[in-house]
């Protein structure tokens, strides 16, 4: 397996992208047009695919959210490679590379029907934070927060 560090104008990256939002449609049923307005692509910087034997199973991407903060967005792993620690690599690849951008934490969003994904932020050192911005008072929303770790 390998992580590429792309831009949201990669194919393999879009592609993922329309599948994930396929699958948040089917989850978020009549919510899925409030959180859609807030997954636009087109200006994503730092965008990560993992591929196996150049097939593209997974992406992931960062934000900056703040001065201090980036925001972890489209995390998906096709369905037929879960549950093999894919989505916890595409992770720690964000992770470190917001961290070489000097960024000092990173926070996200997920949504109360997504379970095995409030189960990687826990499993990967996420903390439940009170939610931010469009999300407050969004009950089907669940925010979290880590502390991106200074290594000297």
């Amino acid at each position: 397996m390998k992580t590429i560090r792309t831009n949201s104008e990669n194919k393999d990256f879009i592609d993922l992208v329309k599948l994930l939002d396929a699958d948040l449609a089917q989850r978020d049923g009549e919510d899925h047009s409030f959180y859609a307005q807030f997954n636009k692509i087109d200006t994503i910087k730092h965008a990560v695919v993992l591929y196996e034997n150049d097939i593209p199973l997974a992406c992931g991407a960062i934000k900056e959210f703040d001065t201090d903060s980036m925001e972890i967005k489209r995390m998906y792993t096709l369905s037929q490679n879960r549950g093999k620690g894919i989505a916890s690599k595409i992770l720690s690849e964000l992770e470190k590379w917001a961290k070489e951008l000097s960024y000092k934490r990173c926070v996200l969003e997920t949504g109360l029907k997504q379970p095995e994904a409030i189960a990687l932020y826990k499993k990967n050192g996420y903390d439940v934070i009170p939610n931010y911005g469009q999300y407050i008072g969004v009950e089907n929303s669940k925010c979290f927060e880590k502390v991106l770790e200074k290594k000297f």
